[in-house]
């Protein structure tokens, strides 16, 4: 581009250089033209050869000015900021150019991840591969790394575009280690409001921490394992601050356990390490909760019951209701030596391995408990009912809440292990209507329900008032 074309400010640019140059130019013509007036003047023909000098140098500025004029050479008008419009030929030879925008019932979401060098124009090459194929980038986030950045797209592709083709094309325009699959629309909200619920989440409900940090994290394996079994905090090499490589993430939490997160096919970032670290930094800070809210109904025999939720402070009521109950309906329960099932207790009530519901009489007895329990990638759902209450309604209202919370949570299947015997569990199951796989193994019998397939009504207690 040449001095003229230049603008700034929408006015020519000027420099003192060429200024310069053109007044030294101007004094060196003068005098030229003087000395030359000065010898034709002593001259015979003088004044006829200074009037065909001033003709000849007339004609050859005005050629010039024809010349340049016919060339395009003039100066350009002045920039008024408006682009000339694409003619079809044109915008048919470029894809992206003046593209219409993408129809929503003619295109699909993408997640993407691919990395980046950290330099000037990387993200730009990104987005002009994006632009030619007609796609459009509706967030971004950035995961800085120490050699590089990890660029962390939701996109709105034409449907025909395959995500080989768009992944082929991110790796030409310098992206590396790309990841994609199909996003929908819970991936329209902005990382901060998601965020900012999943700790809402959290500090409403201790339960709730292990499905934010699967909400947070996309899949993943999320496994707590107590204290008990990982033995003092920091002698088992894991720091008070936890850490994290490619694939997995291991979390300290408040009681000295160890909440371990798996993700094989993404690796983790700093960023989303520092995240999942604050949530749990903020459960820690929070200590035990759970909501206390609860529901009073009315059995089909006239009985009431509350049913709440429950944690470790149940322990000792829940002890009193396994003395209370026969020794066939706890070995159904725990599949074990009927001698341990106080044993498991502190885990089934504890809310970092899951909810636990609990129905009570009228005088505080503790006659019934249901837990939802988060099994890495599966929900295990459990229930015990006292001798005396059973055949009354209780296990199935209970089972129906704890599907409702599995559905909230959104859990695909939820399974029930018990015995073949158990026809009480088998029938709860069953009364829930939705799609059940049967698998039986030495007499141990594991009905598995898929709950994609029948959305159940959320009857969460800690959702809605007292009602009698």
């Amino acid at each position: 581009m040449s001095d003229v074309t230049r603008v700034k400010h929408g006015r020519p640019t000027h420099h003192w250089r060429r200024d310069l140059v053109e007044l030294a130019a101007l004094f060196t013509a003068v005098a030229v033209a003087d000395a030359v007036a000065n010898m034709i003047g002593h001259g015979p023909d003088g004044p006829v050869l200074l009037t065909v000098s001033a003709v000849v140098l007339v004609a050859t500025a005005g050629f010039h000015v024809w010349w340049s004029r016919r060339h395009d050479h003039a100066p350009p008008a002045p920039d008024t900021g408006a682009r000339p419009a694409a003619s079809p030929e044109a915008s048919a030879g470029q894809p992206g150019t003046a593209a219409a925008p993408l129809d929503p019932e003619q295109s699909v979401l993408w997640r993407m991840r691919t990395t980046v060098r950290d330099e000037p124009g990387s993200l730009a090459a990104l987005c002009t591969a994006f632009a030619h194929r007609r796609v459009d980038i509706l967030s971004l986030q950035t995961h800085p790394l120490a050699d590089g950045t990890v660029d962390e797209f939701l996109l709105r592709a034409p449907r025909e575009l395959a995500a080989a083709e768009l992944t082929r094309a991110v790796a030409q325009a310098g992206g590396a280690g790309t990841w994609i699959e199909r996003a929908d629309a819970h991936d329209l909200v902005d990382a901060p409001t998601r965020i900012l619920g999943l700790a809402t989440r959290t500090a409403l409900d201790a339960a709730e921490l292990p499905l934010a940090l699967r909400q947070l994290l996309g899949r993943c394996t999320i496994k707590s394992l107590p204290a008990a079994a990982k033995g003092a905090a920091g002698r088992d090499g894991i720091p008070v601050e936890g850490g994290f490589d490619e694939t997995a993430m291991r979390l300290r939490t408040p009681e000295g356990g160890v909440i371990t997160v798996e993700r094989p096919y993404l690796p983790f970032t700093p960023t989303e390490f520092a995240r999942a670290r604050a949530l749990v930094e903020l459960d820690t800070r929070l200590g035990p909760r759970v909501p206390r809210s609860q529901d009073v109904l009315t059995l089909p025999e006239g009985n009431e019951i509350t049913v709440r939720r429950a944690d470790v402070a149940d322990v000792a009521a829940s002890k009193e209701m396994h003395e209370r109950c026969s020794q066939r309906t706890l070995s159904m329960r725990y599949h074990g030596p009927v001698a341990d099932a106080d044993r498991y207790l502190n885990h089934l009530l504890s809310p970092r391995f899951g909810r636990t519901l609990a129905a009570q009489t009228a005088s505080g007895k503790v006659v019934a408990l249901g837990h939802l329990l988060w099994d890495g990638d599966e929900t295990e759902i459990a229930l015990l009912v006292e001798d005396d209450w059973q055949r009354r309604g209780v296990g199935s209202e209970l089972l129906g809440r704890l599907v409702a919370m599995a559905v909230e949570a959104g859990c695909e299947s939820v399974y029930a292990v018990t015995q073949a015997s158990n026809t009480g569990m088998v029938a709860a199951m069953r009364a829930l209507g939705l799609p059940l796989d049967y698998q039986i193994e030495e007499g141990t019998l594991v009905i598995t329900a898929r709950l994609d397939a029948t959305p159940v009504a959320s009857r969460l207690p800690y959702e809605q008032a007292e009602h009698h």
